[in-house]
């Protein structure tokens, strides 16, 4: 297994529950790995079949989304006007809490090696060598859960090139606490805040010492930039003061301020979907098999599917050449799917707003069903 965040612990348990004789996990990172207290929202139907599967843990705290509210700046109103209300039922996690909890369930039999990176693989029928900065092994199969630089897919994929989203995000966590007395945010409530040229995500999130986060990505254009690293430069924090400052509500901007410019981080986003998930005695997972821009909200839920159709595959295929198969054919067309709801949500939430401002509750619904169309959200139709 190469990598341990989400995907990698989640396959290390199966396969170990398949019964692999020895499984080794080879993460880079040193210590825990850093979340910066995303939000990771789970529809509750998707929830219920990860818990029946054993791969989300009930007692990882989470907070409980019903429904979500599309905001738009009108007016003096703290949160602004509300143009549509719409039937969101998911639980929204701390990305830390989901892996913590799986990284603890992952059996002691299961060599889990931090710091330990991967060069280079060499792939024949009879199985993998792995070599390391001055060592390598040979593996039966490697599992690439590698994340978005998957050196694994590379292998698979020769060329297979990343395509940029053209827009960034940024993102970040603020302690409730910060916002007291500002606006009535009911519990519950998934707020889109939507503007020309992009929109913002905001929900809440628990801390894991009893108080709790308010999550939010942002997403909007930057014209005549280009975005290459997580680091805000001077163009993007302009851009950032401006949405802030003119195009969110009051609350809204204030929330993305009082988070605190060290705790704001930018994302680059991009996509990209491997044709087969498996070849041979390689197999991809999670972000190393397909990466869809997050307005699918399907990163961490999709790698927890695509785990539990492996387990599936590996109990009813004979052997691993038969196992890999059935898993490819389960989950490559899903990869195909999510990366073009993807670019279909980011088309219309950012790239070719609608005029907020001319909407209505009908007019809103029908948008919706047309951008996502039988895509679901949050992995929701996706599943299987």
């Amino acid at each position: 297994m190469i990598g341990g965040s989400i995907a990698g612990c989640a396959a290390a348990l199966v396969l170990h529950r398949a019964g692999a004789r020895r499984v080794v996990v080879h993460e880079r990172a040193t210590a825990e790995l850093a979340d910066r207290g995303v939000g990771v929202a789970v529809h509750t139907e998707r929830c219920a079949e990860l818990l029946a599967a054993g791969l989300v843990d009930e007692a990882v705290p989470w907070e409980p989304m019903r429904v979500r509210h599309w905001y738009v700046r009108d007016g003096s109103e703290a949160l602004g006007r509300v143009v549509g209300v719409q039937p969101f039922p998911f639980r929204a996690y701390g990305w830390g809490h989901l892996w913590r909890a799986l990284r603890a369930r992952v059996p002691r039999e299961v060599e889990f090696r931090t710091g330990s990176t991967v060069r280079e693989i060499a792939a024949d029928a009879g199985g993998v060598v792995v070599r390391g900065a001055d060592d390598e092994e040979w593996y039966a199969a490697v599992v690439g859960a590698d994340g978005h630089a998957s050196l694994v897919r590379d292998h698979l994929h020769p060329g297979l090139t990343p395509h940029s989203a053209g827009y960034p995000a940024w993102r970040g966590a603020c302690p409730e606490e910060r916002l007291r007395g500002l606006a009535d945010w009911a519990d519950g409530i998934c707020a889109y805040v939507v503007f020309d040229g992009g929109h913002l995500v905001v929900y809440r999130i628990p801390d894991g010492r009893g108080r709790r986060l308010v999550n939010w990505v942002l997403y909007a254009t930057v014209p005549g930039t280009a975005t290459t690293s997580r680091t805000l430069d001077a163009a993007h924090r302009a851009r950032l003061d401006e949405i802030t400052g003119e195009l969110l509500p009051p609350f809204w901007g204030e929330l993305i301020r009082r988070t605190g410019p060290d705790a704001v981080f930018l994302q680059r986003l991009y996509d990209v979907t491997a044709p087969r998930y498996a070849s041979g005695r390689l197999l991809l997972l999670g972000d190393a098999a397909t990466v869809a821009r997050p307005h699918t909200g399907a990163g961490a839920v999709k790698a927890l599917q695509d785990v539990a159709v492996l387990e599936s595959s590996l109990a009813g295929g004979a052997d691993w050449a038969s196992a890999a198969a059935a898993y490819d054919t389960a989950r490559a067309p899903v990869g195909q799917a999510m990366t073009a709801l993807g670019r279909r949500l980011g088309h219309g939430l950012v790239e070719a707003t609608p005029d907020w401002h001319t909407q209505d509750a009908a007019a809103l619904d029908a948008w919706w069903a047309g951008l996502a169309g039988q895509g679901g959200f949050g992995g929701r139709g996706l599943a299987r």
